[in-house]
């Protein structure tokens, strides 16, 4: 019986997963006079972090216990690789979209990566920053990036989102977006000369993983699924739970 309501209990995620991910705003701009807070709890601008030049944007949390780590784990594995000059020809920056979450959990997080690279890498080409006054929240709905908030029984506050890499141009324009997890050292210089010159990519591949991190049904990584099969896998289980049912009730 619990496995029937775990497995009931994931396809209902998944639907509710649909609409979440990326909303692709190409063309757009971003607003750069957001303020967040650096690592060394510094109130910054989003204009002043990327200093006018092409800037890798993700947008994680640095509790997340599902895709957020192998995303960035992967991002200090690609920059180690990446044929560019960084703080010259590009910047990155990591947005920081959870509620309660600290500049100091931005310092050991940033720490932790640059420290993990091959290669030495000029460390203030690298941000980490959380919202002020939910500048997160209007960055990532600037870019399309949807996520979902859950809360566990036991109070431990997760979040349902996708992984995306986005390209944005020295004036703050959306020109690329790289979905999933891993992403070719190639392909991202490519994007961001391509950023340099204001020039907008569009996306070849629309599949991008989801995190689901609630806690009662473990930390788990679930590809996205059409709505067909989501809808008919929870249309078989529910017939089989209500057999379940009936059958214990004779």
């Amino acid at each position: 019986m619990t496995k029937y309501l775990t497995m009931l209990l994931l396809c209902i995620q998944l639907l509710q997963a649909e609409g979440l991910g990326i909303n692709e705003k190409l063309g757009e701009y971003v607003p750069l006079d957001l303020v967040f807070i650096n690592e060394q709890a510094k109130r910054v601008t989003l204009g002043e972090l990327m200093d006018g030049k092409p800037t890798l944007l993700t947008l994680n949390y640095f509790k997340c216990a599902g895709i957020c780590s192998p995303q960035l784990n992967d991002m200090a594995i690609m920059l180690s690789r990446l044929h560019l000059a960084e703080n010259t020809d590009f910047k990155v920056l990591t947005v920081d979209f959870a509620e309660d979450e600290t500049p100091e959990l931005a310092r050991d997080k940033k720490k932790n990566l640059i420290h993990s690279m091959n290669r030495a890498f000029v460390e203030d080409a690298w941000h980490f920053v959380i919202g002020e006054n939910n500048s997160s929240g209007v960055l990532a709905q600037s870019v399309g990036f949807k996520f979902k908030k859950t809360i566990a029984e036991d109070g431990q506050v997760d979040y349902i989102h996708g992984a995306t890499l986005i390209v944005l141009s020295p004036t703050g324009k959306i020109t690329r977006y790289m979905r999933g997890i891993e992403q070719l050292s190639t392909d991202v210089k490519l994007a961001l000369i391509e950023a340099k010159d204001e020039k907008v990519t569009p996306t070849i591949s629309k599949n991008s993983p989801y995190c689901f991190s609630e806690k009662p049904l473990g930390d788990t990584i679930v590809e996205t699924g059409s709505k067909i099969w989501a809808i008919f896998m929870l249309s078989i289980i529910i017939l089989l739970f209500v057999y379940l049912i009936k059958v214990k009730k004779n």
